[in-house]
Order: structure tokens, then C-alpha cells, then sequence
């Protein structure tokens, strides 16, 4: 968990999204509140819960963004998920846990790539001894029962070995020996495939049958016919991956999701009912009952082992515009204290937003055509008339934010970018 002051990060999102001050209040508070949890004394801090974010606005205006990079500049485990995806348990569907398993899944493939690329160094050694030994095979042994002495000085065709095997190191290293044909043994990572016929997705049973398969059928090789080149990087990739402590990994992610997770939540209010007013609400308050546990606080399993979610902070966004958070059971109201307006969009704030951020739509249109060799000019006027033709589709249409502008952009530009490699 990093040290970053609420104002840091509320610098930070700037840089990004533009507007939305208060909602970047909220999130950067409900993350140093995870920091400060941390530096509190054993005995209170596990009475310490986040305090979860409830994001209410329209579409387009920000929400899904703050969250991501909130989890970025933390570098925190971050899953995004809608909520109408998940159905009460019995029906056909997912289950609101299984949010849970694919955070934990997502942050062990993160530490195993940094893992790898940490021992990329010694993986590429080893590769290279390997790929010496393809490349130069150490002569077999005399067959007889004559027994050499211990202390034998080193015979003259072994020293020449040596030599040659210095030389094609070099040759190799200067990359002389990179378009050789080579024959590479390489594992078969082909599984076989298992139905399972079952209400519940293969992660809920607890068990891996990758795995379990695995360790019953013998490890299998197949060779393939690859250059040089080709075959250092599948050999060091290979290197890579056993010089990787998998107990370690799993260990240090499920501490990083119990402590810093963060689920953005998406169409919370998609699971909120309506009174059958529009058409039959089939599970949705079993949702919210499903959801409470583990928002409130519980243990999942997963087939890496028990994962607490005490300490994961929900961050939930929705529109409202038909309901209302006050229209949630209460006791998931409750597990949301934070609630935070964001504002809708106007012609000024898509100027802005054009303009403005590391990532603005006018820098990547440019940056896209410059590949083309065409210098792409926006005057001050023309932006301006852009966001103001934005809010208007907007106010007569779906007000669907700042995606407008995509939309616009792509009408704008189409001629060009069709006949760029022409121009």
C-alpha cells in the first residue's frame, strides 16, 4: 500500500478526468483511510471496515474511470464487474462470490509476470546452457566398466569442447546463430477437456482440475522445429516459469486482495426491483441479499484457499434515474455510507476534456494520423463548436456523456481516416 496524500490523488485523476471534484474527494479520503487502517495498532485495526463509495450519474461522466485509476496509482488489485450479470443463487447465472475468485486469479497473474520478469535475467542464462546443448551435444559416455581416476587432468578433446562451446556463446550472444533451424523440446500444455454438467461453474467446486490432471497423467514434450531466436525466448519463458516460488505468489496475493482489493461494482442499481412495474424482477432482491455477505464481510473459497473480503473496498456506480439508492434493502444501504453525485457534462467540460488530459481524444487522433504522415490541426473555434453540438445531441437525445465525443470524432473525421494512406 502506498503513501499518497488525498491531494496527490485528487492531482492525479486530474491529469485524466476532467471535473467530478467531489466524487475525487471521496474515492482519495476511502483510499488513505486504507492506508492510515494500516498504521494503526493490531487490536483496532481489524475493527477498522472501509467506508464503500456509492458513484450516482449518468453514463459517460467519469464514474468506471475514477476507479481504475484510483487502483492504478495505488497499486492496488482491481476487478470491474456489473452487478446485473449476477443472479440469486439457484438460478442460471454467475454468483455474486465468484467477483471474488476472479479478482484473487487477476492479481496472481500480475505477481507471477513480475515474478518472471524479475528472474528474467537468470532465466535467460539458463536458456542459453540449453540451447548450448542443442547446438553443440556433449558426446556420450564410453561404454565399459573402467573406472576413471578422481583427479584425471582434463583430457584434450574435452578442452577443445569447452572452446568450441565459448565460441558458439559468443556467436550466439552476437546473434550469428539466430536464423539456425533448431529441434526444441517444448511441454505440452494441451489439457484434456472435462464436461461437467452442473448449476455452479467449475471455480465454485473448489477444485482445480487442471491441476489434479496434471499429477495424473505424465508430463508430456513434443518437438518443434523453430529458429534460434525463437527458441530463446520459448526456452527462457520456460526457465522463467520454474525459477517462479507459485506458494509464494499465491500467498502474497491473497494478502494484497484481502488488504488493498478494490471491486467497482458497475449497474448497481440495475439489481435494485421495481415493483414489477416494469415487467417481472426476476432475482434481483436475492442479488442484494447475495451481495450483503460479502460487502459486509466474509470468507470465500477459492481454489487457492480462503479469501476474508472484511477489508476489500466496493466501490458501487450506477444512473438512478428510474430509482433511487433508498430503494435498496437497507442492509446493503448500510454497507454503502458514502454516496457521491457526479455531475453531468456540459459544452465547457467537453472542451475541456478534448483539450485538456495526458490522453485527450484530439492527442490520440493526431498521434494516430501522424503514423500516416498527415498533421492534424484543430483550431480553438472548431473544439468549441464540437462540445457544443455534443451537448446538444445529448439534451435532444440519450444523454450518454462524454462518449459523445466519440461518436462526433469518428462522424468528423471518417473521410480522413479513410483516405489517409492515400493522401
Amino acid at each position: 500500500m502506498q503513501d499518497i496524500k488525498p491531494t496527490d490523488i485528487v492531482k492525479a485523476l486530474d491529469r485524466y478526468i476532467i471535473g467530478q471534484h467531489k466524487a475525487k474527494r471521496s474515492v482519495a479520503i476511502a483510499l488513505r483511510n486504507r492506508w492510515r487502517r494500516r498504521q494503526v495498532e493490531d487490536e483496532l485495526r481489524d475493527e477498522i471496515t472501509p467506508k464503500n463509495v456509492i458513484l450516482i450519474g449518468p453514463t459517460g461522466v467519469g464514474k468506471t474511470e475514477i476507479a481504475r485509476r484510483i487502483s492504478t496509482l495505488a497499486d492496488s488489485p482491481f476487478y470491474k464487474v456489473e452487478a446485473s450479470k449476477f443472479t440469486e443463487v439457484g438460478y442460471v447465472g454467475r454468483d455474486v462470490e465468484s467477483m471474488v475468485r476472479d479478482l484473487l486469479e487477476l492479481t496472481i497473474n500480475q505477481l507471477k509476470t513480475r515474478e518472471q520478469e524479475s528472474v528474467q535475467l537468470k532465466a535467460m542464462q539458463l536458456a542459453e546452457e540449453r540451447m548450448l546443448d542443442l547446438l553443440l551435444p556433449k558426446p556420450s559416455p564410453t561404454r565399459g566398466f573402467a573406472l576413471q581416476p578422481a583427479a584425471a587432468p582434463e583430457a584434450p578433446a574435452e578442452k577443445a569442447d569447452n572452446g568450441t562451446r565459448e565460441k558458439l556463446r559468443q556467436m550466439l550472444r552476437d546473434g550469428k546463430l539466430d536464423e539456425r533451424v533448431v529441434d526444441v523440446d517444448v511441454s505440452d500444455r494441451s489439457t484434456p477437456m472435462v464436461e461437467i454438467f452442473s448449476n455452479v461453474g467449475m471455480e465454485e467446486m473448489g477444485i482445480n482440475f487442471k491441476d489434479m490432471l496434471g499429477g495424473l497423467l505424465p508430463k508430456t514434450t513434443k518437438k518443434r522445429k523453430m529458429k534460434v531466436i525463437e527458441a530463446m525466448e520459448v526456452l527462457a519463458q520456460e526457465e522463467a516459469q520454474s525459477l517462479v516460488d507459485m506458494d509464494k505468489v499465491v500467498k502474497q496475493a491473497i494478502e494484497k486482495v484481502e488488504q488493498s482489493g478494490i471491486i467497482f461494482l458497475d449497474e448497481i442499481d440495475k439489481i435494485v426491483g421495481t415493483d414489477g412495474r416494469q415487467g417481472p424482477d426476476v432475482s434481483r432482491e436475492g442479488v442484494q441479499r447475495d451481495l450483503l455477505p460479502i460487502v459486509e464481510g466474509s470468507t470465500v473459497n477459492t481454489k487457492y484457499g480462503p479469501v476474508k473480503t472484511d477489508h476489500i473496498l466496493f466501490i458501487g456506480a450506477g444512473a438512478f434515474h428510474a430509482i433511487k439508492p433508498a430503494d435498496m434493502i437497507p442492509e446493503l444501504q448500510g454497507r454503502f455510507p458514502i454516496r457521491v453525485e457526479l455531475e453531468s457534462l456540459g459544452a465547457a467540460e467537453f472542451v475541456r476534456i478534448l483539450k485538456e488530459p495526458q490522453n485527450a481524444l484530439l492527442l490520440q487522433y493526431q498521434a494516430m494520423l501522424a503514423t500516416e504522415g498527415i498533421e492534424l490541426v484543430f483550431e480553438d473555434e472548431a473544439v468549441e463548436a464540437i462540445a457544443a453540438i455534443a451537448e446538444e445531441v445529448n439534451a435532444r437525445t440519450e444523454n450518454i456523456g462524454a462518449r459523445r465525443l466519440h461518436t462526433m470524432m469518428e462522424c468528423l473525421l471518417e473521410d480522413i481516416l479513410f483516405d489517409a494512406p492515400d493522401l
